[in-house]
């Protein structure tokens, strides 16, 4: 697709006017915000992490009402079944009395689903989930069924919560094209919370896109061109975070014990055209590359137990790759 002056315009334009509806209702989280932006036009589920209370769950909310998307939202206990996820088969009688099975859909069918807490589901539960991500389709009796387009599962956990919760296999957490730390507010942030929620004077945000919209962009997104030796220094990156590899640095070698896959190879790039036609560009640059790996490597990458022991974050790994990596 040839991308013109007129779809990087509209394109940038659109996004403002995403960003400064959303903004109307969540205080702050400026790039949290832009973050998932950029993961929903690159056409991937995200993970937000933060403590309880941070307004994940109130950002999912109204980014559905601002891209005016359908949106159902899953709390995530022990007992929840993937049933109660994907739908099932019922028994319907007609007036005859004659008995059929008829498919009930679950709340997976809908453009956004919010998984809140995903981790206090059993394992059982949140492979329910893994289909939807990947491929889009609900499978339920042998019967595959196609899942509203654009469709993503935004995902919530909580980090400090150990009690009762069932941590996400790796091949789950593969599936989320962005991880994205929810940080505590200021104290002007602060301020501005506490006024817009007990002063009686709460303002809504209004619907500005929809999901035809949304495709249109995502379309636009990915036809901005990237340089080979942008996409080169990208591929470096992701292999630099395997350990078994002898041109890898030596604090990777020393703290890591699994590195990223070729999915984070991809969310890199993609989510960086996002990056740069957001930016009002026409190619992906080294910038957009480093800025994007720490949402899109953190999840993908996995300490050893020295690593753990000393402290280390994913976030601290991937700031040392990407300091001694050359362009």
């Amino acid at each position: 697709m040839a991308i013109t002056i007129n779809d990087i315009e509209g394109f940038e334009k659109k996004i403002e006017e995403i960003e400064s509806q959303i903004a109307r209702e969540i205080v702050g989280q400026r790039s949290v915000i832009r973050q998932v932006i950029m993961a929903i036009l690159a056409g991937g589920n995200v993970l937000l992490e933060g403590v309880p209370g941070l307004g994940k769950t109130r950002l999912v909310r109204t980014i559905s009402r601002v891209l005016d998307l359908s949106f159902n939202r899953i709390q995530f206990t022990p007992d929840l079944m993937p049933a109660d996820v994907t739908g099932t088969n019922i028994v319907i009688r007609d007036e005859s009395g004659n008995s059929r099975f008829e498919f009930q859909p679950g709340p997976i069918f809908s453009n956004i689903v919010l998984a809140d807490e995903i981790n206090r589901a059993t394992p059982k539960t949140q492979s329910a989930l893994l289909e939807a991500m990947q491929e889009h389709t609900v499978t339920v009796s042998g019967v595959t069924r196609k899942l509203p387009q654009p469709f993503f599962v935004l995902a919530t956990q909580n980090p400090i919560e150990q009690e009762g919760t069932y941590p996400l296999p790796e091949a789950q957490l593969d599936r989320f094209l962005f991880k994205i730390l929810v940080d505590f507010p200021s104290l002007d942030e602060l301020h501005d919370i506490v006024d817009m929620t007990t002063s009686g004077n709460e303002v809504h945000a209004q619907r500005v896109a929809d999901g035809q919209i949304i495709m249109q962009l995502r379309a636009v997104a990915a036809g901005i061109p990237i340089a080979r030796s942008v996409l080169d220094y990208a591929l470096r990156l992701v292999l630099a975070t395997h350990p078994e590899r002898e041109e890898s640095p030596e604090v990777v070698k020393r703290y890591i014990r699994y590195g990223a896959s070729p999915r984070g190879a991809q969310a890199i790039v993609t989510t960086s055209k996002v990056r740069a036609i957001m930016e009002g560009r026409y190619n992906v640059s080294f910038d957009d590359i480093r800025y994007t790996a720490y949402p899109a490597l953190r999840h993908r990458i996995f300490l050893n137990f020295e690593g753990m022991a000393e402290g280390k974050s994913p976030d601290d790994l991937i700031g040392d790759i990407i300091s001694q990596l050359k362009e």
